[in-house]
């Protein structure tokens, strides 16, 4: 019997690439992607309680942050189709293998990562001057964050693994756990409950930590136990290994690639609307907080199709791989129609999530600007999923380098739109939302 057909037996009655066997692994990489949402929802949600230039800053540092990983991050993700693709063709062995690889690169990246740091404060944080109240706090919560980057690097390793194999429930578990310790910490650290001190955005930072440690150690845990080490000969994989080093690197490159490329022109977008005011600052760190809501999730219906396509491709089934693609289309847009709804009839009591406590002239002014933003967004969410399913269906099948040019092409197209007409024809921040938005859409 083929590979083929061993897949098509263990999906019992599902339609092989079928709706139902893409929420199958799907789901819970939905879950996980919504619980890492949350995470960093409630920490801005927490700090905009104390002010919402706290809030903002926390934005900004964290995603100059994370712009460091990028690069590592998207390298790393490609375990998700390595793995898929070996388990397709039968050689367990080499999925473990593949996860070593991607550990490597975890912990060869780090020391770049921190050599790298000054580029950020010396260099974006400088490029993009924000008002003295968001400027330290900023700078704060990067600093913290930066050292605790090999946390996020590790568990995205692993992630891949769980992934790839479709067992993408652990993911879940791992991710829900993260974000319990993660909420419970913010709260005692930020606002000083259970007789600590109010610590405020330093808070909020090692909670993040906290929370992403706890994932990594359940996850670890998961992948050394017994039936994984022996099904999948983990100890004996745990080397360099030159063959599949070589294939995460030719086809993880372009995507970490496009990653780092991509993250790098949304934090400049993002940059150009905070530094053009407190109030600008605000509103579009709202609209992006929920921006997350609607974007994140799809990366785990992404996951899902790769793992997918990865897997029928390796098991020489193309037309079950096409399938499946399709499917992630329909799961997106269900997905996507919700929050189209949302963003279109519900503006208002979105934004008022992150109302501080007592009065705020600042939050006053930047609620409508809110407003108009997440109402406008709603044009481009079902597009969106379209681009995020499709995105992954290439990557299961080891085509990456179209991804990336055209994606890359799309955000950097934006970047210089937009900061030229926020801080040089001196536009209003309406303007360059509704341009962003409608180039966005134009691709």
């Amino acid at each position: 019997m083929t590979e083929s057909h061993d897949l098509r037996s263990q999906a019992n009655t599902r339609r092989p690439g079928g709706v139902a066997e893409l929420i199958a692994i799907a789901a819970p990489m939905v879950v996980s992607h919504g619980c890492e949402v949350a995470m960093t929802f409630t920490d801005r949600m927490f700090l905009a309680k104390i002010g919402s230039h706290l809030m903002s800053a926390s934005m900004a540092g964290g995603l100059s942050c994370y712009v460091m990983m990028t690069l590592f991050m998207g390298l790393i993700g490609y375990t998700t189709a390595l793995v898929a693709q070996y388990l397709g063709a039968g050689r367990k062995d080499r999925a473990a293998a593949a996860v070593t690889q991607a550990m490597i690169v975890a912990v060869a990246a780090y020391p770049i990562i921190l050599l790298a740091r000054p580029l950020v404060i010396g260099g974006i944080f400088k490029l993009f001057p924000v008002s003295a109240a968001e400027a330290g706090p900023r700078e704060v919560y990067f600093n913290i964050m930066i050292y605790a980057s090999i946390i996020g690097l590790l568990r995205h390793s692993l992630c891949g693994f769980f992934s790839g194999i479709g067992r993408t429930r652990m993911v879940m578990i791992s991710t829900f756990i993260a974000m319990g310790v993660n909420i419970g910490l913010n709260y005692v650290l930020i606002f000083g409950k259970l007789g600590f001190g109010a610590m405020g955005i330093r808070g909020a930072a090692y909670g993040t930590i906290g929370g992403g440690a706890a994932g990594l150690i359940l996850l670890a845990a998961a992948y050394l136990r017994p039936s994984i080490r022996r099904e999948y000969n983990v100890l004996g994989a745990l080397r360099f290994d030159r063959e599949v080093m070589g294939k995460l690197l030719r086809f993880g490159s372009p995507a970490g690639f496009e990653m780092f490329m991509n993250f790098a022109a949304f934090v400049f977008m993002v940059m150009a609307f905070q530094s053009h005011s407190l109030v600008t600052s605000a509103a579009v760190t709202i609209m992006f907080n929920w921006d997350m809501v609607s974007f994140v999730p799809l990366l785990g219906v992404q996951v899902g199709v790769m793992s997918l396509v990865g897997r029928y491709m390796g098991a020489g089934d193309p037309d079950t791989a096409a399938r499946a693609a399709i499917s992630g289309i329909k799961v997106g847009w269900a997905y996507s129609a919700v929050i189209l709804v949302l963003f279109a009839f519900f503006p208002h009591q979105l934004v008022e999530r992150f109302r501080p406590d007592g009065n705020s002239a600042v939050f006053a002014e930047a609620a409508p600007l809110a407003v108009f933003m997440i109402r406008f967004a709603s044009i481009y969410v079902l597009s969106e999923a379209v681009m995020v399913v499709f995105a992954g269906a290439l990557r299961g099948a080891g085509d990456t380098m179209w991804t990336m040019f055209a994606s890359i092409t799309l955000h950097w197209i934006q970047v210089p739109i937009v900061i030229a007409m926020l801080h040089y024809l001196h536009m209003s921040p309406k303007a360059g939302w509704a341009a962003m938005v409608l180039l966005f859409m134009s691709f």
